[in-house]
């Protein structure tokens, strides 16, 4: 078999063991060959991740220059979450808490308001709750004279229609 690949393996090792054991001594050709190639690829990782960056800042601006509005929104969801998660401190709650009473208030004066209004333009138009019933009974009571003529209609249609066919029956035997 070669046993040229072996040696070599295990002179590249001598090399780096020589290169290790001699401490004080000058580095060996191993050694900063192993020097060299680590500071090469540093150095390559290092520009990979500055184009990445790029990169990644080229796509944001490009995302934010399109869709500003789905930006702030999101930035408005981060920051209410934030808020959420993240504990209050009694100062915060000194300082917050009038301002919460006085928001709720108006809050609920601006309700009652818009209630109000929307009631007086309701009756403005003659809309009513007893306007709703008044409309209601009127439309039951249609429904009802509607069903009761049609019942009529129906029972005189059926007392004629038989006496029709007994009158058909009885002309039709006495011909024959």
């Amino acid at each position: 078999m070669n046993d040229a690949p072996k040696r070599d393996h295990h002179d590249k090792h001598g090399d780096t063991r020589s290169g290790q054991s001699s401490r004080g001594a000058a580095p060996t050709n191993a050694s900063a060959s192993t020097y060299d190639r680590t500071l090469e690829k540093a150095s390559q990782t290092l520009e990979s991740s500055r184009e990445f960056a790029a990169d990644a800042a080229r796509r944001t601006a490009a995302g934010i220059e399109s869709n500003p509005l789905g930006v702030l929104v999101g930035g408005l969801a981060l920051g209410v979450v934030a808020g959420a998660l993240l504990p209050r401190s009694e100062k915060e709650r000194q300082l917050l808490a009038p301002i919460g009473a006085t928001l709720g208030e108006r809050a609920r004066g601006a309700i009652s308001a818009a209630k109000d209004a929307g009631k007086s333009e309701l009756e403005g138009l003659g809309i009513s709750r007893d306007a709703a019933k008044d409309q209601a009974k009127t439309l039951l009571d249609g429904v009802v004279q509607a069903l009761t003529a049609a019942g009529a209609a129906a029972a005189k249609a059926t007392a004629s229609g038989g006496q029709a066919a007994a009158g058909a029956q009885a002309s039709g035997t006495g011909q024959a």
